[in-house]
């Protein structure tokens, strides 16, 4: 990043780093239950943090709960560091997503979520996806209750279209939205655009995505070999010269690659460069 005013983004009072974690693959396969080795995992978020990291993101599905209680037992409830995670998401052993968002259900793995954070309060509570057997309206009114009521500080939102983010802020201010976005993947620039224009966290989820990146491999391993860097680093550089709003999660639950991915907040690309990988995927 070129200074300090694109190196930062606010997220209610609290100022963030905007290269993040995202703490999905602390868990076992197919994100169901604990990893094989829950001390290393461990590691990997205090080593984040230690290293700079002010943004965490995860989610109550994933485990479901064992990513959550990975963190809240490393870090606990620093007050520097956002802590967000979401709700609206059903799992079961065959590792199937189902959207949940019934708001007695929400509220009830609120507080869950509180417990396994160790927090009374919720940094960043984001719906997880719309559920199209209950009202959008009534999960995210849930959300706002919720923040209304303490439980939760920041309301954000996943998987929404530009509609359903409008429709939400009519109910509750939106901190941030995390929508899946990278080098290939450009289906929610539209939503990206009204963030960027009200100052609204963009969160771009599978930001590294190997099989997204493959496709445009041959440049973006160019471009790598200019700057010295791997190809993960130019992908995650290009997403924080997208927009000032834009917030990545890498995310491992390995030391070695979590160093490599933060390295991606040293690498300055050329205009020239990310408008190549602009271009790319228009």
């Amino acid at each position: 990043m070129n200074n300090d005013t694109t190196a930062t983004f606010d997220i209610g009072e609290t100022t963030v780093d905007r290269l993040g974690f995202g703490g999905m693959r602390l868990c076992g396969e197919e994100i169901i239950g604990p990893p094989e080795d829950e001390e290393t995992a461990r590691e990997v978020v205090q080593t984040a943090v230690d290293s700079g990291v002010t943004f965490i993101d995860t989610a109550d599905s994933y485990g479901p709960g064992v990513s959550e209680r990975l963190i809240g037992e490393a870090i606990g409830d620093p007050e520097d560091v956002v802590v967000a995670t979401k709700a609206g998401l059903l799992r079961n052993r065959e590792g199937e997503w189902l959207a949940h968002g019934d708001p007695d259900y929400i509220r009830n793995q609120v507080l869950a979520s509180r417990d396994r954070l160790r927090t009374e309060t919720i940094d960043l509570y984001q719906f997880h996806r719309p559920d199209p057997d209950t009202p959008f309206e009534d999960s995210v009114s849930t959300f706002a209750k919720l923040k209304d009521e303490g439980l939760v500080d920041q309301v954000g939102l996943s998987n929404v279209s530009v509609d359903q983010l409008e429709t939400a802020r009519e109910h509750v201010e939106i901190a941030t939205v995390q929508n899946r976005y990278n080098v290939d993947d450009r289906s929610s620039r539209d939503v990206l655009e009204v963030c960027t224009d009200n100052d609204i966290g963009f969160i771009p989820w599978a930001p590294i995505d190997a099989d997204d990146l493959a496709t445009h491999g041959d440049l973006i391993d160019e471009i790598a070999d200019e700057h010295d860097a791997t190809r993960r680093q130019v992908a995650l550089a290009w997403l924080l010269e997208r927009s000032p709003v834009v917030l990545p999660i890498p995310g491992t639950s390995s030391p070695d690659h979590l160093e490599s991915n933060l390295e991606a907040r040293e690498l300055s690309l050329p205009d020239e460069a990310v408008q190549r990988l602009t271009d790319a995927g228009r």
